[in-house]
């Protein structure tokens, strides 16, 4: 099998994990890093043998061996031009929710994928979690007979919270709520959301961003089912990005419940008072030899798909559908009222301007 060489643009937490997995992959001849923090550029490319490593990302459109582009930047900002200059370039590009910032970019980068003929991805890593997909294996099978109703209920911790709402103005159901969105229209399918609903609380961050501390969703699909999801972001500290995910998926001759919220593994130190949660983050992290989590195989995934000439799991239509989704739950908290879907396209919508000036992700 043909090897392949692959780039990460913003090599953070996620973006870290992504490089790491990938130069461990031996689908992957040669890895290209691009970082604007000098020392963390270093430090990623010392671990991951990198044969590329600048704090210039377009120095990676040059370099014309490279086929797969993982864009991984913040602020988030960046993932419309960033996406839209690897796509243009003919390369597979995997972006980091969010797909865009406004709907209309991300139908620009749908259709640019399509027109170019190349594999156009989106991390909405909770589908490689093996609970998350058993669900959608119940689901599909009919185990639980026809789908009545389903609730998520997600949190994470303030410092994180704090972190992504002062780096972006985006809501809860946009950075949070928007994976456990696409999870559910994945399971759903065919049936498509036509109704949301929202409310937000502000007690805890808006006094210092503006941002909410959580926003509640009720979306109703076009067969009747009713999906109700909650996520936050202000858990006191208890583990570094620590998660809390429960699931109740209730159908007409079943229901299943899966609790994700890592109280499986406990640690306590005389050093440090209290519990912490080991292994509990989202994406997941390293133990020793292995990579607890979803994120290290959906990025081998995505190295696989382009090697193989194979669809990726998350197509970008699916990402767009849960944009809307989540767009209309913004709306509807703006707005007190429910918001139906579609939701229509402005073509005189004011466009991000983002110049990226040299050096600058």
């Amino acid at each position: 099998m043909r090897r392949i060489e692959a780039a990460v643009v913003g090599t953070g937490w996620c973006g870290g994990i992504r490089a790491e997995a990938l130069a461990r992959h031996p689908l992957v001849e040669r890895l290209h890093i691009a970082e604007t923090r000098e020392e963390r550029l270093r430090e990623v490319a010392a671990a991951t043998g990198a044969a590329t490593a600048t704090t210039r990302w377009r120095e990676l459109l040059e370099i014309p061996g490279i086929e797969a582009v993982y864009v991984c930047a913040t602020p988030e900002q960046t993932h419309y031009p960033m996406a839209k200059a690897f796509l243009e370039s003919g390369r597979h590009v995997f972006l980091e929710k969010p797909i865009a910032l406004t709907l209309e970019e991300a139908d620009e980068l749908v259709a640019l994928a399509r027109r170019q003929g190349v594999f156009f991805t989106i991390g909405y890593s909770q589908r490689f979690n093996p609970k998350y997909a058993y669900v959608k294996k119940t689901v599909a099978e009919g185990t639980l007979g026809e789908p009545v109703s389903v609730l998520i209920s997600r949190h994470i911790t303030r410092g994180l919270g704090n972190k992504i709402s002062g780096r972006v103005k985006l809501s809860p159901a946009a950075m949070e709520a928007t994976h456990d969105i696409d999870f559910v229209l994945w399971c759903l399918a065919p049936a498509k959301p036509v109704k949301v609903y929202a409310q937000e609380v502000k007690r805890v961050m808006a006094p210092k961003n503006g941002a909410a501390d959580c926003n509640w969703i009720m979306i109703t699909m076009d067969n009747g089912v009713v999906v109700t999801i909650g996520a936050g972001w202000i858990l006191p500290p208890g583990y570094p990005n620590f998660s809390s995910t429960w699931i109740e998926f209730v159908g007409s001759e079943g229901a299943l419940m899966v609790d994700d919220t890592h109280r499986d593994v406990t640690l306590m130190r005389m050093s440090q008072p209290g519990a912490v949660f080991p292994i509990s983050t989202m994406p997941g992290e390293s133990a020793g030899h292995v990579f607890a989590g979803p994120m290290a195989g959906e990025t081998a995934a995505f190295v696989e798909d382009v090697v193989r000439g194979r669809a990726p799991l998350v197509k970008p239509e699916e990402a767009l559908l849960a944009m809307e989704v989540y767009t209309a739950a913004d709306l509807s908290i703006e707005r007190g009222e429910p918001v139906a879907l579609p939701i229509p396209r402005n073509p005189q919508a004011e466009r991000l301007s983002l110049t990226l000036t040299e050096g600058v992700l």
